[in-house]
C-alpha cells in the first residue's frame, strides 16, 4: 500500500468500523448493520456472488459456490465482512460498467473524489473466488480504512494461521477456506473485542494514484504460483464481459442489457442459474416468509431461456437447455422443482442461530425439496420448443422433451404445489402451462411422429381443466376449489395455451386487472380481506406479465405503462428483488431475483413489435 497504519482517523479503534456506526454500542456484530436492500450492489462471476453495501462493505458472500456457507454474513447478522470505506464524511454513489457486473463506486469526500472499481474476476473457477478492488484517488488525495474479517461457516470459523511473506502477501485460513490477500502488506491482525481476529489497515493515496487489493478464497491450499497480477485479472474480466449483447433492438436497451448481465452473472459453468444470490431476506417483515433462493429452479431457468430466445441472446438459452435437459435425463418424471447448481438435491430447511435480516429469520435450505410442481414440465417443454424453433435443440434435448411430455401424461391429475409453492392442489396454472408446452413442442418439431400424441394430450388436458376450473363468469380460477383470480393465470395464454382472442383469455385478464392490480403495480393473489399492499408487496414479475398480457391484446399504450412502472421498482444498482413495497418504496425478498430480470428482458424484446396470433420467440 502507499501508506498503511492502524490508528483511528474517524474509525472505531477497537473494531475498525466507521466511528458511530453502531450508535455508541460496542460489539463487532453491530459495526456493519444491514442496509436497505435497494442500496446493495451485486458482484458475480457465475459460480458465486457478493453483495456490497453503500459503505464499501461486502456484507454477503458464500464461498466457494452459491449454495455453500457464507464467509461474509453481516447481511443476516453473522460475522464476516470485507470493507473499504473512506475516512471522515463522504457521499457515495456508483454505476455498473455497461453490460457487466463491474461496479465503479464513487465517493465524494472532504478532500476530493475517490473511485473504486470492484468485481469478481472472470472467468470464475468453481473452487476459487478472486475479488478485485482497485482504488483511484481521482481528485485530491484518498484516505480509506480497510477491514478484512473472513469468517466461514456463517461466522463460526475464526481466522487462523495468518502469515505474511517477504513480498507482503498474506495467507490464512477460515474453516475449510484458504485465503490469500495481496496489496495490504502493512495491515495488522487484531482482535479488539474478542469476536475474532481480523485485518485492519489504512490506505492513503496521493492525487492520481491507484492501488489494487486482490482477495482469493479457495477450498484448498492456493497454488504455489504467484498471486494474480491485477492488470491481467482486470483485463480478463473486462474481456469476459465485453461480448454482452447490446440489446439495441429492445425498447429499453440499457436495462435489457443489464438484465442479461445479471442473469449471466447468476449462471455457472454447468448452465444452472440460481434464483437469487441470497437467503433469508424477508418478503414481508414478521410474516415468516423467508426462503433460501441460492439454488436453480427449473421454472426460473426456463423463464431465462425463453427471455434469451425472445431477445436473440442465445448464450443463456443454450445454458438453460443444457441444465434442464440434464435434469430430465437424470430424474425423468420425478423432476424436482429445484436443484443445486451441480444438479444435486437441495438440503432441507434449518436455522443458523443468527439474528437474521431485520424482520426476517436465518433460514437456509428450502422446503421445495419435497414438492411436486407439475408446471415445471410445461415450462421445460416451452423452453425446449423455443430452442427447436431456433435450431438449437439436439437429439438429447428432443429426448428430454419427450420425457417431459410423457411425464405430463402420467402426472397430470396429481395435486401439485404450483408456481407459488403452496399446499398441493390441482392448480389451474400448472395444467394450462403444460397445455402450452405440449402445443409448442408439437409445433416446433412438426415432422416428429409423436406430435399427434402431444397435441391430443394438450386438447384432453385443456378440456378437463375447462370443465373443472373455468369460473361461471368465464375466467380461469385458481383451482377447482378456489374461484379467485391469480396472476399466474396470465402466463399460459401468453405462451400459447389459448389464443389472445379466446373469451377465457380476455375474461381472465379483465378480472385480474380489476381485482389484483393497483396503480400499475400487480399482486399475485389475495391472501385475505386486507388491502392488497398490506398482505404483501407488489410482485414485480407480475407487473411484467401484465405488460405482456396487454401487449398480446394489442393494448400497446397500456403494455408500455406496465413496463415502465415496474422497471422503476429496482434499487440504485438496477437490481430487482421479488417484491416491491409500494408505500415505503422499498424492496422485499431475496435479491437479485433472476426471474424478474428475465421477464424484464423478455418484455423489452417483445414490446418492440405488434403481437400476432402466431407470435413466438
Amino acid at each position: 500500500m502507499r501508506r498503511t497504519t492502524v490508528d483511528g482517523g474517524g474509525r472505531d479503534e477497537r473494531t475498525g468500523a466507521p466511528a458511530g456506526a453502531h450508535g455508541g454500542s460496542p460489539g463487532w456484530a453491530r459495526a456493519y448493520p444491514p442496509q436497505s436492500l435497494r442500496d446493495h450492489v451485486l458482484l458475480a462471476d457465475g459460480e458465486r456472488g457478493a453483495l456490497l453495501g453503500p459503505r464499501g462493505e461486502v456484507a454477503w458472500m458464500c464461498a466457494p459456490r452459491w449454495h455453500d456457507d457464507a464467509v461474509f454474513a453481516t447481511l443476516i447478522g453473522g460475522a464476516g465482512v470485507y470493507a473499504l470505506t473512506p475516512r471522515g464524511r463522504f457521499v457515495g454513489g456508483g454505476a455498473y460498467e455497461p453490460g457487466s457486473l463491474v461496479w465503479r463506486r464513487r465517493w465524494i469526500t472532504a478532500t476530493g473524489v475517490t473511485e473504486c472499481r470492484e468485481a469478481l474476476a472472470r472467468p470464475g473457477e468453481p473452487g476459487r473466488v478472486v475479488l478485485l478492488r482497485r482504488t483511484h484517488a481521482q481528485e485530491g488525495p484518498a484516505h480509506l480504512d480497510v477491514v478484512l474479517h473472513p469468517a466461514a461457516g456463517y461466522g463460526r470459523a475464526p481466522l487462523t494461521g495468518a502469515h505474511r511473506d517477504e513480498a507482503g502477501v498474506w495467507t490464512a485460513r477460515s474453516g475449510d477456506l484458504w485465503l490469500r490477500w495481496t496489496g495490504a502488506g502493512d495491515a495488522r491482525i487484531a482482535d479488539p473485542d474478542g469476536a475474532g481476529e481480523r485485518f485492519l489497515a489504512r490506505l492513503d493515496l496521493p492525487p492520481g494514484a491507484r492501488h489494487d487489493l486482490v482477495l482469493e478464497l479457495g477450498t484448498g491450499p492456493l497454488p504455489d504460483t504467484p498471486p494474480p497480477d491485477p492488470d491481467r485479472a482486470w483485463a480478463a474480466t473486462s474481456a469476459a464481459w465485453a461480448d454482452t449483447p447490446s440489446m439495441t433492438h429492445t425498447i429499453a436497451p440499457a436495462d435489457a442489457r443489464h438484465a442479461f448481465a445479471v442473469m449471466r452473472g447468476l449462471t455457472g459453468a454447468g448452465g444452472g442459474m440460481v434464483a437469487a444470490a441470497t437467503t433469508s431476506l424477508p418478503e414481508r417483515a414478521e410474516e415468516g416468509r423467508n426462503y433460501d433462493y441460492r439454488y436453480v429452479w427449473i421454472r426460473d431457468q426456463c423463464y431465462a431461456g425463453q427471455a434469451a430466445a425472445a431477445a436473440g441472446a442465445y448464450e443463456l438459452l443454450d445454458d438453460a437447455v443444457r441444465f434442464v435437459t440434464a435434469r430430465l435425463h437424470q430424474d425423468g418424471p420425478r423432476l424436482a422443482p429445484a436443484y443445486t447448481p451441480d444438479g444435486g438435491p437441495i438440503p432441507g430447511e434449518r436455522r443458523l442461530n443468527l439474528p437474521g435480516y431485520p424482520g426476517g429469520y436465518d433460514v437456509i435450505g428450502n422446503k421445495v425439496r419435497g414438492q411436486f410442481q407439475l408446471d415445471a414440465f410445461g415450462e421445460a417443454l416451452l423452453l425446449l420448443a423455443a430452442a427447436a424453433r431456433h435450431g438449437r435443440l439436439d437429439r438429447d434435448g428432443l429426448t428430454a422433451a419427450a420425457t417431459a411430455a410423457d411425464a405430463v401424461g402420467r402426472r397430470r391429475d396429481e395435486p401439485d404445489a404450483g408456481i407459488w409453492e403452496l399446499s398441493p392442489r390441482r392448480w389451474t396454472h400448472s395444467r394450462l402451462t403444460c397445455v402450452a408446452g405440449l402445443r409448442a413442442l408439437a409445433a416446433a418439431v412438426p415432422h416428429d411422429s409423436r406430435t399427434g400424441e402431444w397435441t391430443g394430450l394438450a386438447e384432453s388436458l385443456l378440456a378437463a381443466t375447462t370443465a373443472e376450473a373455468l369460473h361461471p363468469d368465464g375466467h380461469w380460477q385458481r383451482s377447482p376449489d378456489d374461484p379467485a383470480p391469480d396472476a399466474a393465470l396470465l402466463l399460459p395464454p401468453i405462451r400459447g395455451a389459448l389464443p389472445a382472442s379466446d373469451p377465457r383469455t380476455r375474461a381472465t385478464l379483465r378480472v385480474y386487472r380489476e381485482r389484483l392490480t393497483d396503480d400499475h403495480f400487480a399482486y399475485r393473489f389475495r391472501h385475505d380481506s386486507r388491502p392488497l399492499p398490506e398482505a404483501e408487496g407488489a410482485f414485480v414479475l407480475c407487473g411484467f406479465l401484465m405488460a405482456l398480457a396487454e401487449h398480446q391484446q394489442g393494448n400497446g399504450i397500456a403494455a408500455h405503462r406496465w413496463f415502465e412502472r415496474n422497471r422503476s421498482a429496482c434499487g440504485v444498482a438496477g437490481l430487482f428483488a421479488e417484491e416491491y413495497d409500494v408505500a415505503q418504496r422499498q424492496q422485499r425478498g431475496n435479491i437479485p431475483q433472476a426471474f424478474v430480470h428475465a421477464l424484464l428482458l423478455e418484455s423489452a424484446a417483445r414490446l418492440t413489435t405488434p403481437y400476432g396470433e402466431d407470435h413466438q420467440a
